[in-house]
């Protein structure tokens, strides 16, 4: 059931209460939760807070801790399946849930009891009416009822004969209701969006009760901009939210403006900006950051020898020396930073990279600490999906959720590290993709798979970091290829899970068009392979589109899947 008044519906309720806190490992999620958080402590809520990446860990964490908790948020997860169904709860647990992934499932969306569901109004959900897909009991029973009337003999041939038709229409319009069902669920359940970010849900919260911070606002951007990054939301939805938290960057930052009453130089500052489409460029070299950003590396071709002389051709153009380029950002010359923006902007229209300049906030404490919201994803992104094992499961996500407070730059730097690691990594794992041909059309669809022994192999055996490399690889192979039928297709790759047990990871992405809606068909395909091949596959992730698969099921798999998308 949808919320539609979050105060009172949502947060009166659990403010008394016991919560458990169920959130996904995004780094939107982490967001929402941080302000859920501060929140919570405002109100001295009692919470405790559980990591879960999969639908298993949800549903360990869930038996775990069901007879001490009535009142579950799960933030980023759960909308899109049956939970009553998953989990099998008693009467008197409450699930509020706060999540992007669409579609909602219908049995979500019609439970008014147990299910509350914490949606943006304004978002389009299309679902479909009540009647076309949930019957009466009453119907049934009535239909049931017919049948053994008619079974009993009656007294004129002519009232039995009427009972006969009337049932069999009634069997008729019953299967015809149960097709027509059948196609609405298809139709709505086909593709996978994702709708507002939970951040921005959970700030509007905080807005409606007159408890919103600086931090928490500063958290819906990073919320909003983790979609952006993740290609999870369309250029027409990422430019209406950003107008929508600039209204509120104005209210809560307006005091900078005045002489008299400015900050000082250690309060938190918000500013909204048209910043360069450029991956850490303030916390790297301007020529790493124009090397491992995906936008500029496909749009030059970086991976090949004529790539690299447009590079220097593209500095050149700027007057930029390649001393100055080389050298950390915050050493170059202040003289060439204070022009810096528009003269990359003139010389990239004339490269043809026209969206160079993206809207974006950026965040100020202290005299040196300056970091855009991107740099802040990047950064918490990479701490969440740190390879080197330091202690338990949750803790990465305990150090990216620390990350995100201001009091933690030391987990913010050594983020900003990992993330750069991580954007060499996707470079390089994509030149030699496209150096060596590994990218080929199966028919319907692009498929890429990454080899053992792959230098940073194991670092896409992890959701985020697939994602990203799958998405780069697809922008660069539309740049990369001549065949103006690959442009239009979707791309799957899959990359070694776990060598020992002997699985792959799956992800498929949607076209790289420019008309994209960036809507994802391969959650139900990969279903559907998996069941009509009996392939061994698990689906996990709450992402549909992102499974995993025994290797040896893998070629019967991909057959199953052509022959349907075709």
């Amino acid at each position: 059931m949808f919320i539609s008044d979050c105060r009172r519906e949502f947060y009166d309720v659990i403010v008394t209460q016991r919560v458990l806190l169920l959130v996904a490992s995004d780094v939107d999620a982490l967001c929402a939760c941080k302000i859920l958080q501060a929140l919570f402590q405002c109100d001295q809520v009692q919470y405790t807070l559980v990591p879960v990446s999969g639908w298993q860990e949800l549903e360990t964490a869930f038996l775990e801790h069901k007879d001490q908790f009535k009142y579950f948020v799960l933030i980023n997860c759960g909308a899109n399946v049956d939970l009553l169904e998953i989990l099998q709860p008693e009467e008197d647990t409450f699930f509020f849930v706060c999540d992007s992934h669409r579609p909602i499932n219908v049995v979500n969306v019609y439970n008014d009891t147990q299910i509350k569901l914490l949606v943006k109004q304004d978002d389009d959900l299309d679902v479909p009416a009540y009647d076309d897909i949930f019957r009466d009991e009453e119907d049934e029973e009535e239909d049931s009822e017919n049948e053994s009337d008619g079974s009993e003999p009656s007294e004129k041939r002519r009232r039995f004969e009427e009972d006969v038709i009337e049932r069999t229409m009634k069997r008729r319009q019953r299967r015809e209701w149960e097709a027509r069902r059948r196609e609405i669920l298809f139709d709505y359940e086909q593709y996978e969006y994702h709708g507002t970010s939970s951040a921005m849900v959970m700030f509007d919260l905080a807005w409606i009760m007159s408890k919103d911070l600086n931090d928490m606002l500063w958290w819906a951007i990073v919320g909003l901009t983790d979609q952006w990054i993740q290609d999870k939301i369309t250029q027409m939805k990422y430019v209406t939210d950003i107008g929508i938290l600039q209204r509120h960057v104005s209210r809560h930052n307006h005091r900078n403006e005045d002489e008299e009453n400015s900050l000082s130089i250690d309060c938190m500052r918000i500013a909204f900006e048209y910043d360069l489409r450029l991956a850490l460029y303030q916390h790297w070299s301007l020529y790493e950051s124009l090397c491992n950003t995906s936008y500029t590396s496909a749009s030059l071709k970086l991976w090949s020898v004529q790539g690299q002389k447009r590079l220097q051709e593209f500095l050149a153009d700027m007057g930029l020396p390649l001393k100055q380029v080389k050298q950390k950002f915050n050493s170059m010359d202040m003289s060439l930073k204070e022009n810096l923006r528009e003269m990359i902007e003139e010389s990239a229209n004339k490269f043809g990279m026209k969206d160079l300049r993206v809207q974006t906030f950026s965040i100020h404490f202290g005299f040196k600490n300056k970091f855009s919201a991107s740099d802040i994803v990047y950064a918490t992104a990479s701490l969440m999906e740190n390879m080197e094992k330091e202690g338990p499961e949750t803790t990465n996500f305990i150090k990216a959720l620390d990350s995100l407070s201001r009091g933690n730059l030391d987990k913010l730097h050594q983020g900003l590290d990992l993330a750069k690691k991580q954007l060499r990594a996707i470079q390089q794992t994509v030149a030699s993709c496209i150096c060596t041909n590994l990218v080929i059309s199966q028919g319907p669809f692009l498929y890429c798979s990454l080899m053992e022994g792959t230098p940073d192999v194991k670092l896409f055996s992890k959701p985020v970091s697939l994602c990203l490399l799958s998405k780069y690889l697809l922008k660069s192979f539309v740049c990369s290829t001549k065949n103006k039928r690959c442009k239009l297709l979707p791309l799957v790759m899959a990359a070694p899970m776990d060598v020992e047990q002997g699985t792959v990871i799956m992800v498929g992405i949607p076209p790289e068009t420019e008309s994209s809606d960036k809507k994802n068909f391969f959650g139900r395909a990969f279903e559907k392979a998996a069941d009509s091949t009996n392939s061994r596959t698990l689906h996990n992730h709450f992402d549909m589109s992102i499974i995993e698969l025994k290797t040896e099921d893998r070629s019967k798999f991909l057959d199953a899947l052509i022959s349907l998308l075709s």
